[in-house]
């Protein structure tokens, strides 16, 4: 069996010893006599499975005792209504700052429930760059603020954090979650789609202070609000037990690497492989401004639509998928989350060279 190079934005590589251990304990895990797929979330079985993966979580992401740690369902989409419907309660205000698609969604859908407000954004140059902001820019009397830390679709992140004083910061770290460490006190809330560096797609993961828990509106519904899932251990309904499963073997793997400080220099080696060669190609281009390039999300272009399809096609046939650009934006991303080797880069560097050559 010969594995591709898969550059998808998510559901993304998963690590390859992972998938190995899952395939393995598919039929039965441990001594069980059955698969985690059939497990009861009930049974002391998976609620080993369930504490051993928040354990190693809270311990790679060094997550402080004063946050609770929730395993949801619904994506990062669900966390764009469930924020504003729980946090946005106090004044019934939020800033936020628009650097992509998944921003901007968020803060319309936030808008549906108080006064969001759009504090900054980067629309007018495509989002290719994340937009500078001072503590004077935020309403000290917002409930929140509210990021996307890594736009997965153009490719920018946050390299310095905006300063909102005592006002509760909130981030979509989704696309960047596990890739390098994050100091976690400084938000009040972090949420994360699995399907990027973590699991399957299924699990939502919120790392939320606990003093920001239970001050919800009226209308919340029982099952968006956090603290339905918070006292009763994210067990309120079935929870995603595989996806949660598959996660914990992903945690164990990046402790077995090194944790997230090797996981930050090997992300490191592998994305100035790629903007080296971007930066001194005479055919291809990236889009982002430098000093906001992302570690994980790759864009980039030829300035030609054919030649990027033709690149697109060829690049498939070599065994490179899934480095289209997104529908909205076209061209080309390579996402080379934590899975993707330091191979899979230097493979993608030589055949775009490669390329070039043969289409000069």
């Amino acid at each position: 069996m010969a594995r591709l190079y898969n550059f998808s934005a998510g559901p993304s590589m998963l690590p390859e010893e992972v998938l190995k251990t899952a395939a393995a304990e598919m039929l039965e895990f441990g001594e069980s006599g059955q698969s985690v797929m059939e497990m009861s979330h009930r049974s002391k079985e998976y609620q080993a499975i369930f504490d051993e993966t928040e354990a190693n979580l809270r311990e790679v992401m060094n997550i402080p005792d004063n946050y609770e740690v929730l395993f949801l369902q619904g994506g990062a989409s669900t966390q764009f209504a469930m924020i504003p419907l729980n946090l946005m309660t106090k004044n019934g205000k939020a800033d936020y700052i628009i650097t992509g698609q998944w921003a901007n969604k968020a803060y319309k859908e936030a808008a549906r429930y108080g006064a969001a407000r759009e504090v900054a954004s980067s629309k007018d140059k495509t989002f290719s760059y994340i937009p500078k902001t001072t503590a004077a820019d935020f309403d000290k009397d917002a409930d929140y603020v509210h990021i996307c830390m890594n736009n997965t679709i153009y490719g920018t992140k946050y390299n310095t954090l905006p300063d909102t004083g005592d006002v509760p910061l909130v981030a979509d770290i989704s696309s960047c979650i596990l890739s390098e460490p994050i100091d976690v006190s400084k938000f009040g809330m972090l949420y994360a789609g699995a399907q990027k560096n973590v699991a399957p797609a299924g699990v939502t993961i919120v790392i939320i202070r606990k003093d920001l828990i239970g001050k919800a509106m009226d209308i919340t519904p029982t099952m968006l609000k956090y603290d339905t899932h918070s006292e009763n251990g994210s067990m309120f309904n079935t929870p995603p037990c595989y996806t949660i499963y598959v996660a914990g073997l992903t945690l164990k793997w990046i402790k077995k690497m090194g944790g997230l400080e090797a996981m930050k220099e090997l992300n490191e080696k592998k994305a100035k492989i790629l903007y080296d060669f971007l930066d001194n190609s005479k055919m291809f281009k990236g889009t982002v401004v430098p000093e906001d390039r992302s570690l994980m999300n790759v864009p980039f272009i030829t300035g030609n639509d054919e030649l990027d399809a033709k690149f697109v096609a060829e690049s498939k046939k070599a065994g490179f998928v899934n480095l289209k650009g997104h529908r909205s934006v076209g061209g080309m991303r390579a996402s080379i989350y934590n899975a993707m080797p330091i191979e899979g880069v230097e493979a993608l560097v030589a055949f775009m060279k490669k390329f070039e050559e043969e289409n000069a």
